[in-house]
């Protein structure tokens, strides 16, 4: 049991100032955050009187039993039955049974807490209890852990069983510790190469469980809250998640209208921020747990939205297990990871995250947008790598399916987004080349085949751009085939997989994510080889480079391995490459380049205005031809 004085230095100390305001400011994160959560579980339910002017008598001027006439067994409208600022008893007892003995007789060790002269209504009020306690039997054997709670005004008797106990100066209710949870689907892996136990055959000859795998779990940590400031409740149209923390007056006491009755203090078991990853699955090894327990004043709104959206997330989670329909609110699994940076963040950095989260999305849309119009605005080919695209098309594939064979931890926006990046670099094939299908060699395996043919004979810059794309593409393969190579090989030896499918596009994507920025290497050779930028989109490579800084934040303020956060630096580097180029080949995007282009968003009909003019009306052909401003004879720009 915990020391005592423990317990009244916890209780006397105020709250600092920095740990007050990162509750208010994460109480209002949440309040912001999951307002459509709010919407589902709480709908338009607004039949809550909370603080109304409360037309019930207090208990203590209720009449007699035998003075009522219209007695309803349901109240209508429910006030406290003490008032604010009782000053209050507690005791909490472990047991796995709902039957509880006379206090006297049940096992001091079982007695987890014992609190006196907790002021009710007082929000400076916060004591802390720290112990443990061994866990019964039947706990270990999936049973339930009850807590028994056992509350009283000061110094009134807290055994139901004593003689002098009286229902109007105490109540007693339960509530389980432990839940009882499905467990996580893992998925079985094994070596595919190397391993000849027999474990991995006894593995595959288990039969899978039909259904979902229930467990209980036990979560060392509980925050118990009573509820001051209630008031006078609508008890018939109170929120079903609210209703099931409301202890009624044991007596079943009514006013005179026989309507309306009183409840007791709400003593609330707050779990709503219990972390799945920290909880311990209950079994017969497990003979000792910890328990911290916080006891404090809660506001009713904030007790209000902790009830309802953590049990709706209970109940979507259940459904979910349970093999029913998606609920809007998910499986549990994003609300828990949203839990899990509410807490696991500094508020500070938390505030900047979601910033620089709407920029990431501003630019990602911008750079969508930019991207599209400069394709569709090219007139040719000219610095275009077609293998480049091709590349993206592949390794986008399969980034694609890498998901969908981890489907069970992937958001379908994940997925959707993904989609959509393949079909746009599909599109871009069309926009470079005509891709048909033409009948194939005599000794083919296959009759037909997939070619892509040129949209028109090609100029001689776009000669040289296709010949300077097979050139550095010659020598990217001389660098990236060795390393997919050596990391297949050590992925093949050393890491376990579902399947062959899955090895080969687990190691596929692995290299994706790795080496994927060296398909930007070409362009910059091309661009080198050019010596010119000015077929580049340089909006859109704006908007991508600048959510790559982003990226780069992230990096250095979200928990990953050091390898990982090194590899995201590596798109930075073509970044400032790209930077000295378009330094070096300077463009001036306000005029008809050479390639026939006027900027990445600007119409044809401008591009066509902006060409300069063979001759300005009603001029002098000698003095045209002094000024230079023939088109045939002017100079490429630098």
């Amino acid at each position: 049991m915990p020391e005592v004085a423990q317990q009244r230095q916890a209780g006397n100390e105020a709250v600092p100032a920095s740990n007050r305001f990162q509750q208010a400011i994460q109480a209002i994160g949440i309040f912001f955050l999951v307002q459509f959560l709010v919407g589902q579980f709480l709908g338009n339910n607004k039949s809550s009187t909370t603080g109304k002017t409360s037309t019930v008598p207090a208990y203590t001027d209720r009449p007699a039993g035998d003075d009522i006439n219209n007695y309803n067994s349901i109240p209508q409208t429910i006030a406290p039955i003490w008032p604010m600022n009782s000053s209050l008893d507690l005791s909490i007892y472990l047991a796995p049974s709902l039957v509880m003995p006379s206090l006297s007789s049940v096992d001091k060790s079982s007695l987890v807490l014992e609190e006196k002269g907790f002021v009710l209504g007082d929000y400076q009020e916060n004591r802390q209890i720290d112990t443990t306690f061994k866990v019964p039997r039947e706990v270990q054997n999936n049973g339930t852990l009850w807590a028994h709670f056992y509350i009283a005004l000061h110094n009134h008797p807290l055994d139901p069983l004593a003689k002098t106990y009286d229902v109007a100066k105490a109540y007693h209710f339960f509530h389980p510790l432990n839940q009882v949870l499905p467990k996580k689907k893992v998925a079985k892996t094994r070596k595919l190469v190397g391993s000849s136990s027999e474990t991995n055959i006894e593995e595959e000859e288990k039969p899978e469980p039909s259904g979902p795998v229930w467990s209980s779990y036990y979560h060392p940590n509980f925050t118990i809250s009573f509820i001051p400031d209630s008031g006078s409740q609508s008890y018939v149209n109170m929120h079903p998640a609210i209703r099931q923390h409301v202890q009624l007056e044991a007596l079943g006491a009514r006013d005179a209208s026989g309507q309306n009755g009183w409840y007791y203090p709400i003593l609330f078991v707050n779990t709503f921020w219990q972390l799945r990853d920290h909880m311990t699955e209950l079994n017969t090894t497990v003979k000792e747990l910890p328990l911290h327990i916080n006891l404090n004043n809660l506001a009713n709104w904030k007790f209000s939205l902790y009830a309802s959206i953590g049990e709706g997330a209970k109940q979507n989670q259940k459904q979910a297990a349970s093999g029913g329909p998606m609920s809007a609110g998910g499986d549990g699994s994003e609300f828990e990871a949203f839990k899990r940076i509410l807490l696991d963040t500094n508020i500070y950095l938390l505030g900047t995250t979601a910033v620089v989260s709407v920029l990431h999305m501003i630019f990602e849309g911008l750079a969508f947008k930019s991207d599209i119009s400069h394709w569709r605005n090219k007139k040719d080919n000219v610095g275009i790598s077609f293998r480049t695209i091709l590349a993206n098309v592949f390794m986008q594939t399969v980034i694609f399916l890498y998901l969908v064979d981890n489907s069970d931890g992937t958001s379908w926006m994940i997925l959707f987004g993904q989609g959509v990046g393949i079909l746009l670099e599909a599109w871009k094939i069309t926009k470079t080349v005509d891709v048909r299908i033409r009948e194939a060699a005599p000794d083919s395996w296959l009759p037909y085949k997939v070619t892509f043919e040129d949209k028109h004979k090609l100029s001689e810059t776009e000669q040289k751009t296709k010949e300077y794309d097979q050139i550095a593409f010659r020598y990217l393969y001389m660098v990236a085939v060795p390393l997919l190579g050596a990391y297949a090989v050590y992925s093949l030896l050393y890491e376990t997989h579902k399947s062959w499918y899955s090895f080969i596009i687990t190691t596929l994507v692995g290299s994706v994510y790795a080496y994927g920025f060296l398909m930007m290497v070409p362009s910059l050779y091309i661009n080198y080889r050019l010596k010119s930028v000015a077929h580049m989109p340089a909006k859109a490579m704006t908007y991508k480079f600048l959510n790559t800084f982003i990226d780069d934040l992230f990096a250095f303020t979200i928990k990953m391995p050091t390898l990982h956060r090194l590899a995201t630096l590596r798109d930075d580097v073509i970044f400032f490459v790209y930077i000295y180029q378009a330094w070096a080949y300077k463009v001036d995007y306000t005029r008809v380049n050479e390639f026939g282009q006027g900027g990445d968003d600007e119409p044809v009909e401008e591009k066509l205005a902006s060409k300069p003019l063979s001759a300005a009306p009603e001029a002098d052909p000698a003095a045209v031809k002094a000024t230079g401003s023939q088109t045939s004879t002017a100079k490429k720009r630098r």
